[in-house]
């Protein structure tokens, strides 16, 4: 975090009149925060911010302070980007006693750093067939401590011009496109300008393509579901699938079961989870499963962007296991060159008592390990001729008297090269 204090003496004859301290916004800025003091009760110094465009905001005398992020601000001021250049902080020297006065002004900016954002990327409300109102959907999302929720309404997107703004629950626009051969989310784009009504693989295609190049992302839903399976052709321009969808389940298994095949083959295919909830449920609730992202904002292009990258596990709930991969610089999603004493560690955290870790690479699985009291667990991996590894977390629950999914991530993938590096 970088700080900035500055210190200023005024004089009477300088009331009426405005000053600008200038100060260097670096790259990279998460967060602007700006707070003054005046030490003399009879003056008035106003307050207001200047970027390197236009007037920012101007909050007057009303407030000590202020702050600006992408997605909020304190009223008064504008939230959005924080561009690198020349800015300044406004002071509005409306009324300066005879002994004058003196103000100090502090400037912190905290740089964006790398975290994992927990949500939701499958929801629906009365905006479809769900029951949820938009206002419910913030109260439940701000209660569980998810960041972000995706709006994916059935072939309509009046949810994402109608989504609440003053939350920090960040809305992905979306819609499911449903069709009666299969569903698929259509990410990211508040109007990607696509309709349902296709009954050809071809005309799919090309409407899944014009989503895309409005910047969408789309993700096959439930492809192995016993009532809406996806019966269109795999050859789909998409770009994650959903593994997970709801309570695990028959369906959910064997998409699974498909998913590691194509991970075989040697496809990359990112896997992604949603709760597909619709109305209060027991089972099927917002952020279960919770699918973890591992972003440098919390903005709808960063977290979409690291989905590309596959920075992403899947949790029952947001309360479920976590995980981190590493092998040297590489985490979950990354492609690793093999390297000689460089080892895969594998760190899970919220376990429970008897719960079942299991390694699995394209060589089968490399460990299958019964937790006995631990709620951390660390292991390694030796790495010679993996393709790729991934983790899967197994739970038994009461609720359903057996062993569940509680956590699944993507996987690390792995290229020889410089196996035989001294």
């Amino acid at each position: 975090m970088k700080q900035i204090t500055i210190e200023k003496s005024f004089l009477p004859d300088q009331a009426g009149t405005y000053l600008e301290l200038p100060f260097e916004m670096p790259d990279y800025v998460e967060r602007l925060e700006v707070s003054y003091k005046v030490f003399n009760k009879q003056a008035v110094v106003d307050l207001g911010l200047i970027d390197p465009d236009r007037l920012r905001g101007w909050s007057g005398g009303a407030r000590d302070g202020f702050y600006i992020e992408y997605n909020h601000a304190t009223p008064g001021y504008l939230a959005g980007e924080l561009p690198c250049g020349n800015w300044a902080v406004l002071l509005g020297l409306y009324k300066i006693p005879a002994d004058g006065c003196e103000v100090e002004v502090t400037v912190h900016m905290i740089p964006q750093s790398k975290k994992w954002l927990k949500g939701d990327l499958h929801t629906h409300t009365v905006h479809s067939d769900g029951k949820y109102i938009l206002e419910d959907v913030v109260s439940i999302a701000a209660e569980r401590d998810l960041d972000f929720i995706a709006l994916t309404d059935h072939n309509t997107i009046s949810q994402n011009v109608s989504y609440p703004r003053n939350t920090d629950v960040l809305f992905i626009p979306g819609l499911e496109l449903t069709t009666n051969t299969g569903h698929c989310n259509v990410l990211g784009v508040k109007d990607p300008g696509i309709d349902f009504r296709y009954d050809s693989n071809i005309e799919l295609e090309k409407g899944l393509r014009q989503a895309k190049e409005k910047g969408a992302k789309i993700s096959l839903n439930h492809p192995h579901c016993s009532h809406c399976p996806w019966e269109w052709s795999f050859d789909m321009p998409y770009d994650w699938v959903e593994v997970w969808n709801g309570p695990w389940r028959a369906g959910n298994q064997r998409t699974l079961d498909w998913w590691n095949e194509q991970l075989l083959l040697g496809k990359k295919i990112i896997a992604i989870g949603g709760s597909d909830v619709h109305r209060p449920d027991p089972f099927v609730q917002h952020g279960m499963p919770t699918t973890w992202v591992f972003s440098d904002q919390k903005k709808i292009e960063s977290i979409l962007h690291a989905i590309d990258k596959g920075h992403v596990f899947m949790s029952f709930s947001p309360l479920g296991p976590t995980v981190d991969m590493k092998y040297g610089e590489y985490i979950i999603g990354d492609t690793a060159t093999i390297k000689c004493h460089t080892q895969l560690v594998i760190q899970l955290r919220n376990l429970s008592k008897y719960d079942i870790v299991k390694i699995i690479s394209d060589k089968g699985i490399e460990l299958d390990k019964k937790v006995l009291a631990e709620d951390s667990l660390v292991e390694t991996v030796s790495i010679s001729t993996q393709r790729f590894v991934r983790v899967e977390v197994w739970r038994y629950f009461d609720e359903i008297k057996e062993h569940s999914l509680a956590l699944l991530s993507n996987p690390i993938y792995f290229i020889e090269n410089e196996i035989n590096e001294s």
